[in-house]
């Protein structure tokens, strides 16, 4: 396995040493080439996901491929802006100079991707990577398998393995990757292994992107629209069957609208998911036992107001809401990744706000109100990777908002032109006349 990993990043190094991948209509082909391939696995794709996680193709479409295709999309439409040379003003104590910034490719990326969205979090850092000019070596998740295949497949087709290449298998793979000299690292996963990441890229000095997760809340306060709240959060909580990093994983709301918003979400469940979830044949599974088994235990803190039934043989925990939770309530003490929700209420809800401060910084944050000062209270107090006022995830969604953690919920960020940027040395070159 060392040596396998020592051989592809070598090839790789010398391949990138031509210069070929620092052509802007090489990467633009890549670029295209990939969307094709795309389409053309798209059934098998869908597939994958299904066995893996039992998304539904609907959800696996609309999470996954349509995602990494927008992403593609927006890419080609402003790589040959984005890769050429910027001037910029020059210090007038030298007039007679001009300053110019050039981004160049790091050089060989490894990409290692999760099992939640195993497809667009393998790609979608992977469109950054090529758009820089990179190679890169991809790492897919072993929870996946049928993921990880079509992924070693797709990419095997599309691209020669100087170039693009996928390394399958397990944390053996993974720690033969991070053994070798990366010239730049892109991690998506868990804050602990994020931290293993780290020590391994301080060892060659690697520069990294973390994208890991956290406890992000979601606020609801007495004055919002309770029915677009309950619709949004219940959106947000369930995708996935709650295995999203950036899924609302606990819920404050206003005393005074507990009980409404309570029924509105037990609403809202049914409507989407059906009135028994675990007749759902097409609601996604836990990933596997290991994770059934931590979820399941959360399910005796405080009580199931909402849900709260499971079946293991079927990996499967049916959306449930919390109540009578604690801060020091076990399911408070992780981040949750499932289909459960706790919620907390308040009347004031500045001691919730050092609550949440107190604590590692969230991925993400969800305010629901139309209070103007609330809002500016809240993203002021607050630090957090980013979020939404008066809706869930979709900020994730957006080519010009850039995505990505802070403190404990990660470092680095991407998504549209941020993805060639994080893939980008920035060479800044002074010109001076004689």
């Amino acid at each position: 396995m060392m040596n396998q990993a020592k051989q592809l990043v070598n090839t790789q190094r010398t391949f990138f040493n031509t210069g070929r991948t620092k052509n802007v209509e090489y990467r633009i082909d890549a670029l295209q080439r990939l969307r094709k391939g795309i389409e053309k696995y798209q059934q098998r794709i869908l597939d994958a996901l299904h066995t893996d996680l039992n998304k539904s193709e609907a959800e696996a479409y609309g999470s996954e491929i349509r995602i990494v295709l927008g992403e593609l999309d927006f890419t080609l439409e402003h790589l040959q802006e984005w890769a050429a040379p910027r001037s910029v003003p020059t210090s007038s104590i030298m007039p007679d100079a001009v300053s110019t910034i050039y981004p160049e490719p790091y050089g060989v990326a490894l990409i290692i991707a999760p099992w939640n969205y195993p497809f667009q979090l393998a790609f979608g850092p992977l469109i950054g990577a090529i758009a820089a000019g990179n190679c890169a070596v991809i790492k897919p998740s072993e929870l996946t398998p049928a993921t990880s295949h079509l992924i070693h497949d797709l990419i095997q087709e599309v691209y020669p393995q100087e170039y693009i290449a996928v390394m399958e298998g397990e944390v053996e793979t993974s720690t033969a990757l991070l053994n070798e000299k990366f010239d730049y690292i892109f991690f998506t996963g868990s804050t602990g292994v994020g931290r293993i990441v780290m020590k391994a890229a301080a060892e060659h000095l690697t520069p990294v992107t973390l994208e890991l997760g956290g406890k992000s809340p979601a606020i609801v306060h007495q004055d919002a629209d309770l029915q677009l709240a309950a619709q949004r959060i219940v959106r947000g909580k369930f995708l996935n069957a709650g295995q999203t990093c950036v899924a609302p994983d606990y819920l404050l709301v206003h005393e005074q609208v507990h009980d409404q918003l309570v029924e509105q979400i037990r609403a809202e469940i049914s409507e989407k998911f059906g009135a028994n979830v675990m007749e759902n044949a097409s609601f996604p599974h836990i990933v596997n036992a290991r994770n059934f088994d931590r979820l399941s235990a959360f399910l005796t803190n405080g009580t199931a107001v909402i849900g709260g039934r499971s079946n293991r043989d079927q990996l499967m925990i049916e959306p449930t809401v919390l109540e009578d939770i604690s801060w020091d309530s076990p399911v408070m003490q992780e981040e949750i990744f499932g289909p459960i929700l706790p919620v907390f209420t308040y009347n004031d809800l500045n001691p919730m706000l050092d609550e949440i401060v107190r604590r590692p910084k969230p991925l993400a944050l969800y305010l629901f109100t139309e209070s103007e000062a609330l809002q500016e209270q809240v993203l002021t107090q607050v630090s957090f990777g980013g979020g939404c006022i008066n809706e869930t995830l979709s900020h994730m969604t957006s080519h010009y908002l850039p995505f990505g953690g802070v403190g404990e919920s990660g470092m680095g960020s991407y998504h549209g032109k941020q993805s060639f940027e994080v893939f980008s040395h920035h060479k800044s070159i002074l010109k001076r006349s004689k």
